[in-house]
């Protein structure tokens, strides 16, 4: 007769983890169900497990029972840093700089001002804020600019969102995050040594050096590795082992440097191949719900709500002053760059996500060797988490919020017009004849667009084309326009230029040209060129509220939100609804 004995350990990191991303699944499901963001729901299933104290990841046995995943917090938190480093591809953020600038700006000069201010002056009137000093109010200053990459990304693919606000995000959440760390580091430097703002300039500098050369060194060889060695079928994995990497040599330098690392790494990757970071996308993507589920889940049960009650005024004050930092800051910034109002109403709130570099930051701070009292370690610990635990719960639904309000929310889907993008739209398009107009629109294409024929011959083309028979339609439109040979594209391509003035051309109708649309359109792509030519056409001579928006709109993001409008659907339509279009069909 057979005996086994069997001894069922519960506290197997495997089984844990598969526990975990079983309810986690589960609770985003709940959420979803009730309209909320899935995101939403795997964080505070974290938080519910973490009250229940499943067998091996009671931390209230062992405070570091959880620690024994943080190599997998650390890879998703590195994926999640190297896709929003992705993001920042230097060719498509064109008519962007000045926008992001003055966000990256007002973060670091409004929110840890408004922030350190409120709790330095407010902190101790409120009941137990007596231990609110000017340590932990700096501190917590500095950790309050960070937000949430992973959540935002996440929210927005699951709204399938579209627009200049969400374009404004993904181009901002991983850059202020970088000035989040600038800023801590600047004044844990300054805290802690007294040496001076000089030498806390020069420790940011530092790390950001440092960062960046291992990101950007592993990008580099990965490049080289899938040029030389590698074949397609493992660029995905070498991106994987580039991720793995930059995060395992910046290891000696916190939390925080592992994700500067990846960041950079991603930011290197696409801007020296692009085509490669969609390949290393691709292949996580299979499995993507998985590795977030799993992420956010973990990242619910390691907060704890415990804290919340000994500082709950605390805690709310220093959650309205991040929200007010946020808002004031976006709105601020937005202002000045001239952006609408969707944009500028609704994007402090789309960045009231907090997450993982703040994890990381107050760690930093609240580690023995941190250099900081008993006391601020205390603070920056309660009133951080608490407030973290809050944001985070709060912070998808608000940032799903403003992607609806704004109008932007299940956008991501096909248009006529999505060739269109904020980066190939001129404002201000000079030239004194139609070839000087042409060649100026042309360096526009060929520097936001992957163009195989040779620019010269493609201008060259254009103006043939246009002595052959006249691109301009009437009503101060024109679209000059070459077609592509096989091989020499597989996507129709363009660049809009406007001009409120009008330039002096000849034209039949003897008015001004106050837009002219170049486009590159491939031989198999012709009847969607005929799509955009009617569709531009009719508008132009049916909407005269359209035409005087467009022609005088303020800024490149002003005329994007023109085009891809709701109320102009009849101009950039989805094109799974191209049927309903049919009277726009020449």
């Amino acid at each position: 007769m057979f005996h086994a004995s069997v001894n069922l350990h519960l506290e197997d990191p495997l089984l844990n983890m598969a526990t975990v991303l079983v309810t986690g699944i589960i609770g985003g499901e709940l959420f979803a169900l009730l309209r909320l963001p899935k995101v939403t729901g795997w964080i505070a299933t974290g938080i519910l497990l973490r009250w229940i104290a499943l067998p091996g990841m009671d931390t209230g046995v062992d405070p570091k029972a959880l620690d024994r995943f943080l190599p997998y917090m650390h890879f998703v938190l590195g994926f999640i840093a190297f896709t929003v480093g992705a993001t920042l591809y230097f060719a498509s953020l064109r008519n962007t700089g000045k926008r992001i600038g003055l966000l990256l700006l007002c973060e670091t000069l409004i929110t840890p001002v408004l922030v350190g201010a409120l709790l330095y002056f407010a902190g101790p009137l409120v009941p137990g804020g007596d231990v609110m000093t000017t340590q932990p109010a700096l501190l917590l200053a500095a950790i309050a600019i960070a937000g949430a990459p992973g959540t935002t990304v996440l929210v927005i693919q699951e709204a399938r969102a579209r627009g200049i606000l969400t374009r404004t995000l993904l181009a901002a959440i991983g850059l202020i995050d970088m000035v989040a760390v600038a800023v801590f580091v600047f004044i844990t430097t300054f805290l802690g040594d007294q040496a001076g703002w000089t030498h806390s300039l020069q420790s940011v500098f530092v790390q950001f050096g440092v960062t960046l050369v291992i990101g950007g060194g592993c990008a580099l060889i990965a490049i080289i590795l899938t040029r030389t060695v590698v074949s397609p079928a493992f660029l995905g994995p070498t991106i994987v082992a580039a991720v793995l990497g930059s995060w395992g040599l910046a290891a000696g330098f916190g939390t925080s440097g592992g994700i500067l690392a990846c960041t950079f790494a991603g930011i290197v990757l696409t801007n020296f191949q692009h085509d490669l970071v969609r390949s290393g996308e691709a292949y996580l993507q299979t499995i993507g719900g998985a590795l977030f589920a799993l992420f956010f889940t973990f990242a619910g049960m390691r907060l704890d709500f415990g804290l919340v009650p000994s500082a709950a005024a605390l805690v709310g004050l220093y959650f309205t002053a991040r929200l007010i930092g946020k808002c004031v800051s976006a709105f601020s910034a937005m202002s000045l760059s001239g952006v609408t109002d969707n944009v500028r109403g609704y994007l402090g709130i789309a960045l009231l996500p907090h997450g993982g570099v703040a994890v990381g930051l107050i760690l930093l701070v609240t580690g023995e060797n941190s250099g900081f009292s008993d006391e601020v370690r205390t603070v920056v610990n309660t009133v951080g988490l608490s407030a973290l635990a809050i944001n985070q719960l709060l912070g998808p639904s608000a940032t799903r919020f403003a992607l609806v309000r704004s109008g932007e929310d299940h956008k991501d889907r096909p248009r006529l017009l999505d060739f269109l993008q904020e980066q190939r739209i001129t404002i201000g398009l000079t030239g004194g004849d139609r070839e000087a107009t042409i060649r100026q629109l042309a360096s526009q294409l060929y520097a936001t667009s992957k163009m195989q024929l040779p620019q010269e011959d493609f201008i060259a083309r254009v103006l043939a084309r246009d002595a052959e028979l006249s691109t301009y339609l009437g009503q101060g439109l024109m679209i000059p326009h070459a077609i592509l040979d096989d091989g020499e594209g597989d996507e129709i391509r363009g660049v809009l230029g406007l001009s409120a003035e009008g330039l002096q051309f000849d034209t039949f109708d003897d008015r001004r040209v106050h837009a002219v649309l170049l486009l590159a359109t491939p031989e198999l792509e012709r009847s969607r060129h005929l799509q955009v030519l009617s569709a531009f056409a009719t508008a132009i001579t049916r909407d005269a509220n359209l035409v005087e928006q467009l022609y005088h709109a303020r800024s490149a993001a002003h005329a994007y939100e023109i085009l891809h409008a709701d109320k102009h659907a009849d101009i950039n339509y989805f094109l799974e609804d191209a049927a309903d279009q049919a009277g726009l069909r020449p």
